[in-house]
């Protein structure tokens, strides 16, 4: 590993445990560059030695990746084990149960969002559930092709409903249960889904969110009869307390609102149908699923993965990624309503036959040692969860961390945006206790970045979008027609002196300063290694001379006071450590960032925030609208 902040390269350098490379599936530097240069050299080999580990109805009748990158020889497109067929479903359940015999191997460890309530899930049960949720789609009227609306918290209904459409070869579009009425809407009248499965409601510690009523609002500005609308009703937490946590939801909202000539019962229908259901076999590029963009302007785009591909590829990097072991006990934080959470809580955990953690809750309820409690009572042993969770955890100090034991870990991974040095080291000394390796992965933005140069890529890998729904003239000129012949991932980096590449995020985060441009992560993790700074977020700002110049935003550690002098110093920090060109015109307190509820930091609010432009579009993504008002107050005088 290699982390950024020292003087030289040694000094950055972070080695494994002997005992952990000994049994790693890639277990030196050495073997990576042979698996690499055998997917590039020989790819057909290469992912053919990966499918066998799966079963195929069908084989595949010609190469194993076809592709064309290039808009001037005509549409873009990517194939995957064309002329095969399977079932994703298939594979990761009744694969697992019946030719491995993990049927009584546990699945899910499902934590509510209360220590009371939990509940473990084996692969047996697991398939036996997805089954009935498969028959009663079936019965109402669902089939190959179809789009079907998840709106969901993280129960375990989630993931038989998602499987549940995979199965039948339904189009899966889970919506993240955080997303507004609006949002809900949108994303259901893009893919034209009729089916919507929603919840009564949901608890994030003690907050309650009315999922029906939202969902309700959203129907109504679908303004669509044929939706047929399906609702979960089950209590708000685990079974085994219904009338308890029923009282309490009954208690704040009153009766669920019920429409009785559309919304349909969960627990009525799949109580009517049997446990058994055949798969149905999909082309290798038949749709898997759509997931939503989120968090920016415009129209959302439908990202479209395809069943083959997906499978392959996420099985693949969960395998080599978090060296995946028999014996483990995973735990990826994130919700499945993102990226993240479809691949790698879902999908490659469940193609590995793993047993995971599946968690409804927040990291501070009912108090601010949950993530700890959960990783001693599971004994998980890989750890993977966002930078915004560490650096809040980190506030609380070293004592809910000290009250629990955390040597079952073996490796951690963050995820969901770039890490700061600070919460890396505490991250790899408190929590992995110097002995656990620190993994990323890389989904355009997830990974420490700076850098200059634009990132693109020649060939396609399995798992890589194959459009976007409904609108191949979107995805095309969006990832392809600005240099042809490459995928455009919208991504700077660069190539350092050693060898190693750093991304440097979104593009769009570039900042034309008087014909230089700059990387506004390289300048936020300047300003975050000044000793007085815990997070910090540079956009750009008009500037009459420069064209741009830069204006941060600086979130202070506890007890560390903005002043003069402070600001003064981060000026003269970034000076030093970057060039006199990227000395900020501007250094704001800002006692909170706007973000996604994924932890990430949403750049046009603060853009518009440094112009003084109130017109700040659609927040329905915001995890907390209220730090908008406090920016604002705290606005710098010369700005505006």
């Amino acid at each position: 590993m290699v982390v950024p902040g020292s003087q030289h390269i040694e000094d950055k350098m972070y080695h494994p445990p002997e005992g952990l490379q000994k049994d790693a599936h890639v277990p030196d530097f050495n073997c990576y560059l042979e698996l690499y240069k055998k997917s590039i050299e020989e790819p057909d080999v290469f992912w053919k030695e990966v499918a066998s580990d799966f079963y195929w109805k069908k084989p595949p009748t010609g190469q194993i990746l076809q592709y064309n990158f290039d808009v001037t020889k005509g549409n873009i497109y990517v194939k995957c084990m064309e002329g095969a067929t399977t079932n994703m479903c298939y594979n990761v359940l009744d694969r697992n149960v019946k030719d491995k015999n993990l049927g009584e191997r546990v699945a899910f460890y499902w934590e509510g969002n209360s220590p009371d309530h939990h509940e473990a899930i084996t692969y047996g049960q697991l398939l036996g559930q997805v089954c009935r949720c498969s028959n009663t789609l079936k019965q109402m009227g669902v089939r190959k092709g179809d789009r079907v609306a998840i709106y969901l918290p993280m129960i375990p209904e989630l993931v038989y409903t998602m499987l549940a459409c995979t199965r039948i070869g339904a189009v899966h579009s889970i919506v993240f249960a955080g997303f507004s009425a609006e949002s809900l809407c949108e994303r259901i009248m893009d893919s034209q889904c009729s089916i919507l499965v929603t919840a009564d409601g949901v608890y994030r510690g003690e907050k309650l969110i009315n999922l029906k009523q939202i969902a309700d609002e959203a129907l109504e500005k679908c303004r669509e009869k044929f939706l047929l609308y399906f609702l979960l009703s089950r209590p708000v937490g685990c079974c085994v307390c219904w009338e308890e946590v029923m009282g309490q939801v009954s208690e704040v909202i009153g009766q669920t609102p019920w429409d009785a000539a559309c919304d349909v019962c969960w627990e009525e229908v799949m109580g009517q149908v049997s446990e058994q259901c055949e798969p149905e076999w999909l082309d290798a590029e038949d749709p898997l699923f759509i997931l939503y963009t989120s968090g920016s302007t415009g129209k959302p785009k439908g990202v479209l993965h395809t069943v083959a591909g997906y499978l392959l590829y996420t099985s693949l990097t969960f395998k080599y990624v978090f060296d995946h072991q028999p014996d483990d006990v995973y735990w990826c934080t994130a919700d499945i309503g993102w990226i993240t959470g479809h691949s790698y809580i879902t999908y490659g955990p469940l193609a590995n036959g793993a047993t995971s953690v599946l968690f409804e809750g927040i990291p501070v309820h009912p108090h601010v040692g949950r993530f700890w409690e959960v990783i001693e009572k599971y004994r998980v042993t890989k750890f993977y969860t966002a930078p915004t969770a560490i650096r809040l955890l980190m506030k609380y100090g070293l004592d809910p961390v000290q009250k629990y034991d955390l040597s079952s870990l073996r490796i951690l991974g963050t995820v969901g945006e770039p890490i700061n040095p600070e919460a890396w080291h505490w991250y790899h000394e408190v929590i992995g206790q110097k002995r656990c390796p620190v993994v990323d992965t890389f989904w355009q933005t997830e990974t420490p970045r700076s850098g200059l140069l634009l990132q693109v890529f020649r060939r396609p890998w399995p798992g890589i979008m194959r459009t976007v729904y409904g609108n191949q003239e979107r995805f095309e000129s969006t990832y392809f027609k600005k240099f042809p012949g490459f995928y455009v991932t919208g991504d700077g980096c660069r190539r350092d002196k050693d060898g190693y590449y750093w991304i440097a995020g979104r593009i769009d985060d570039m900042i034309n300063v008087s014909g230089h441009l700059l990387s506004t992560a390289e300048v936020e993790a300047s300003l975050t290694d000044h000793g007085a700074v815990a997070e910090a977020a540079v956009v750009s700002r008009p500037h009459a001379v420069k064209g741009e110049c830069l204006y941060c935003f600086v979130t202070l550690k506890d007890c560390r006071e903005f002043n003069r002098t402070l600001v003064d110093e981060l000026k003269r920090q970034v000076r030093e450590k970057i060039g006199p060109i990227a000395t900020p015109d501007f250094i704001q307190n800002a006692p909170g960032l706007p973000k996604t509820r994924s932890g990430k930091i949403m750049r046009r609010v603060l853009r518009q925030i440094a112009r003084n432009e109130k017109d700040l579009g659609d927040l329905s993504t915001m995890a907390d609208p209220k730090v908008v008002e406090v920016l604002f107050n705290h606005r710098c005088e010369t700005a505006s």
